[in-house]
């Protein structure tokens, strides 16, 4: 777990773009919310393989999301089960359902629909406010602690210097 943190503070100090680091954010929160072996929750898998984005990012968010969906569950089933039981949407559950694709969706599971819809309002939300946390955070705490005596000392370090210039 220690070394997922630094890997996620390296990511975080890196020159990865916000957008891959929020994009790892917005897909664990789809990720953990949503059942394991569900269909879409498969394609998350895909295309958090898929795309450019921190991979370690994305499995601590998946993680902090999964624990976190405990929690929702009942919230899950009742969103769910109000959107499969809605007399306006009756016509469109019964054409997806009619079709083989829609009864391979898993959308016909209360809890499975309902983190679905969650999931994807909270990562459309999680998306830009973690872009804004990442920017902030390297503009005023990253900025700092490369300002720091600490940091200044080991930059003048012979070790440091060879592995600045063999790195770049």
């Amino acid at each position: 777990m220690l070394q997922l943190l630094a890997r996620l503070l390296k990511a975080l100090n890196a020159e990865n773009s916000p957008a891959q680091l929020a994009g790892a954010v917005a897909l664990g929160v789809v990720a953990g919310w949503t059942p394991l072996w569900s269909p879409p929750n498969l394609l998350v898998f895909l295309l958090a393989l898929v795309l450019r984005i921190n991979l370690t990012t994305f499995i601590l968010a998946w993680g902090l999301f999964t624990g976190l969906a405990y929690l929702f569950d009942q919230w899950f089933h009742a969103l769910g089960l109000a959107m499969l039981t809605s007399e306006g949407l009756r016509g469109f559950w019964t054409v997806l359902y009619n079709t083989a694709l829609g009864r391979l969706s898993g959308l016909f599971n209360t809890v499975t629909l309902g983190s679905l819809l969650a999931s994807l309002a909270a990562a459309a939300i999680l998306f830009p406010v973690t872009v804004l946390l990442v920017r902030r955070y390297r503009q005023h705490v990253l900025a700092r602690v490369r300002r720091s005596r600490i940091m200044t000392l080991l930059r003048a370090n012979r070790l440091y210097r060879l592995y600045a210039e063999l790195r770049g």
